[in-house]
């Protein structure tokens, strides 16, 4: 099993800056693929940004250029640097990891509330 904690959002002004974080912990070998997602009020949950152990990153259009995402191996955690933020990022964001082994397990953090004002 595999434990994500998520921290750092909270309530910022439009044009501000917010850095995700996300701290796998459990049995945590074999983990390659980690990611953010988010999901607002009645819409579909969708990819953010995700990297693999290998450092190679995709990024959802409406985010690119604004955020950045980086992963620390030896600390099994996983960041999400967000500037120019704009009302409509506001929602919840969710860690994921992948682990990869005869089968494929995904995992899931409880999510952190993000909230940009006009």
């Amino acid at each position: 099993q595999v434990q994500l904690v998520e921290s750092g959002g909270g309530l910022v002004q439009a044009g501000g800056s917010l850095r995700l974080s996300c701290a796998a912990s459990g049995n945590i070998f074999n983990i390659n693929a980690m990611g953010w997602y988010r999901q607002a009020p009645g819409k579909q949950r969708e990819l953010v940004a995700a990297i693999t152990s290998g450092g190679s990153t995709n990024y959802a259009d409406s985010v690119k250029g604004r955020f950045t995402i980086s992963r620390d191996n030896a600390k099994n955690t996983v960041h999400l640097q967000m500037n120019s933020l704009k009302p409509e990022d506001t929602a919840v964001y969710y860690c994921s990891a992948e682990q990869t082994g005869r089968l494929t397990y995904r995992y899931w953090g409880q999510g952190t509330q993000v909230t940009v004002s006009s």
